[in-house]
């Protein structure tokens, strides 16, 4: 069977370790391939490696680093249904949506042929008598970029191509239950000419996190997963010395007002709710509907579902498996456990018929369907907790102030969407809101790449947002240089104080 190795100084390599991790195809359920699990000494290896590029790479000019930077930007232009093909078989999601995180990922690639203008500095002539000041930013070093298995090519696009653009050198280290698509990017930047080891991919579990997070020659580190995780990686690695960025879970609120389309609302519900089966972190998965069109728009909600094909997303359908089997069962717990707190099981996403390629995918797949659950309440755990499957909650509210009085008390602050024909209220939501990332009659609020990409609260440790000004500001750090130079007249000594003449 196929062993996913490590991408170290231009090459891959199965490593020193012998551990090995199993990925799976999730529409059969089969195992596919190994991934090879790295050690201490690969750890080392992949660090040592993007170290020793960093300094070439650095002084390397900003106009032959942009070119690198359009090189690969046309070359996974090209290659993305390749890519979107490798996502799909090893996460699950359908190819439209495999397709659509390629191109997602592709703007912030985009912005960073452009990072020339974000990196200028500023300068000010005589500041004081013959002296010029001056900023300049100047890149971190080896940066690492640890990420989830959701968005096997987005994710890492949110930081890499940034990073590498401002001269840092980096080391991914993806998720073990989707390896491939990283090792596809590593490739396509060794054909648009990137220097060996500028980008480095290293396979692995905690093993692997906590040697980068540890590791005296790894200057930052970018994360995105689950709130305790992110929480782990910023005290770690923040205890160690590095700049963290750790991007948390999400409990995503959609408020939707009486004056709202229910059409679009409706219609919202199910794209946010449902779409790469609920493993998005921007997913919505707490429905609030004002009483008085409450039932409206479940019935609704309904009638949309009952359209949607679960199956295999290389067959055309709307939603595919859940990633991994013991995922699965995870998210089918929590289902299992509304039930049993009271709340009213409206659609049942146990009982999916999948599209499947046989009987034996069909049984053995990594399948839930829709699901969809009324007269939720504040306490219960599919509401509380970040399920990360499809399962949307509707939780009944008397109005506007009770919705936002929800969305604030909850302990995360990823995203938030509100649905009102009312410009009024949006307004004040939007001062309101105690959340990150806000839609506005938009379910799915993630901003384009030249905005960045972030939570409040418990969705986000460190003070710096993805992509963006942020995240050029997050991988370089800034000089300021104050200068002057010396005319015959001057001369003579002076031990005060310098002062602003």
């Amino acid at each position: 069977m196929p062993v996913v190795g490590h991408w170290i100084s231009g090459a891959a390599t199965t490593g020193s370790g012998q551990r090995r991790g199993d990925v799976y195809d999730p529409a059969t359920g089969r195992v596919t391939k190994h991934v090879a699990l790295a050690e201490a000494g690969d750890v080392e290896a992949a660090v040592a490696s993007a170290t020793a590029a960093f300094p070439a790479w650095r002084d390397t000019s900003l106009a032959r680093r942009t070119a690198v930077l359009f090189k690969f930007r046309e070359l996974l232009d090209a290659r993305k249904p390749e890519l979107a093909a490798i996502i799909t078989a090893e996460h699950g999601k359908v190819l439209s949506d495999a397709l659509g995180e390629v191109s997602r990922g592709q703007e912030v690639v985009e912005l960073a042929c452009g990072i020339n203008h974000l990196l200028k500095g500023g300068f000010t002539e005589n500041a004081s008598t013959k002296i010029d000041v001056y900023s300049v930013r100047q890149p971190l070093g080896t940066v690492a970029v640890i990420s989830p298995f959701n968005f096997p090519a987005m994710v890492p696009m949110w930081f890499f191509p940034i990073a590498i653009a401002a001269g840092n050198t980096v080391v991914l280290k993806p998720s073990e239950k989707d390896p491939s698509a990283a090792n596809f990017i590593a490739q396509l930047w060794k054909d648009a000419g990137l220097p060996d080891g500028v980008f480095t991919v290293l396979h692995g579990d905690k093993v692997a996190v906590d040697g980068l997070l540890t590791h005296p020659d790894v200057a930052s580190v970018s994360f995105v997963g689950s709130t305790p995780i992110a929480r782990y990686v910023y005290e770690t690695g923040t205890a160690h010395g590095k700049r963290v960025q750790a991007l948390g879970g999400a409990k995503n609120h959609m408020l939707v007002l009486p004056d709202a389309d229910l059409d679009l609302a409706a219609d919202a519900a199910v794209n946010a709710g449902f779409g790469s089966a609920g493993e998005r972190c921007m997913a919505v998965s707490a429905l609030l509907a004002v009483d008085t069109i409450a039932d409206e728009l479940i019935a609704k909600i309904k009638e949309r579902v009952a359209t949607l094909r679960t199956g295999d997303g290389r067959r055309g359908c709307d939603m595919g498996p859940l990633v991994t089997g013991a995922h699965r069962d995870k998210v089918t717990g929590y289902v299992d456990a509304g039930v049993g707190e009271g709340a009213d099981l409206v659609i049942d996403g146990r009982e999916v018929v999948p599209d499947a390629q046989d009987d034996a995918a069909a049984a053995d797949g990594f399948w839930l369907g829709p699901t969809l659950f009324d007269n939720v309440t504040k306490d219960m755990s599919i509401y509380t907790d970040e399920i990360f499957g499809p399962v949307l909650s509707v939780l009944r509210v008397a109005g506007y102030d009770e919705g936002l009085a929800l969305i604030n008390g909850n302990r995360y602050g990823n995203g938030v969407a509100i649905f009102t024909n009312d410009g009024g209220a949006a307004r004040r939501f939007r001062n309101e809101v105690q959340v990150g990332m806000i839609g506005i009659n938009v379910p799915v609020p993630v901003p384009v790449a030249y905005y960045s990409f972030g939570g409040w609260k418990q969705s986000l440790f460190g003070d710096s947002h993805a992509h963006g000004t942020e995240g050029v500001h997050f991988f370089t750090r800034g000089k300021v240089v104050t200068e002057r130079w010396l005319d015959p007249s001057h001369g003579g000594l002076n031990l005060g104080f310098p002062q602003n003449d």
